[in-house]
């Protein structure tokens, strides 16, 4: 049985370093060292993904953009290139926090139960 919890987010453990637009967006932001990135959905969730942790650290090394500001990704289209090696070289985590930042403006978060999930997996639905 599959069951849904109500949560404001989730975190990725990377297995490779891309990340993707999880739906089309707008691109609010990009963080001028390419560690975090601010999106708004069709439906109006604001996501926040930030890209290990203290990786603003770095200055921008080992990142790459390929989005700015304004605009608007598909599902799946590459967002932000960046090195696992480096961030795991530093020994910091490369947990990814995947954040619904406007939570208060649905009535909950449905996040995906899998353990594991790959570029176009289901992973969050906001629920107005």
């Amino acid at each position: 049985m599959h069951q849904e919890l109500w949560v404001r987010g989730f975190a990725i453990d990377p297995t490779d370093g891309v990340v993707v637009a999880p739906a089309k967006a707008t691109v609010n932001l990009v963080f001028p060292t390419g560690h975090a990135i601010d999106l708004t959905t069709e439906n109006g969730a604001e996501l926040l993904i930030h890209i290990g942790m203290d990786t603003v650290s770095f200055a921008g090394n080992g990142f790459k953009t390929y989005v700015e500001a304004g605009d608007v990704g598909e599902a799946g289209q590459k967002l932000i290139e960046f090195d696992l090696a480096t961030i795991r070289d530093a020994k910091l985590p490369v947990i990814t926090p995947v954040i619904v930042t406007n939570t208060t403006d649905f009535g909950g978060v449905l996040t995906t139960k899998e353990a594991r999930v790959n570029a176009g997996d289901y992973l969050l639905a906001a629920v107005k």
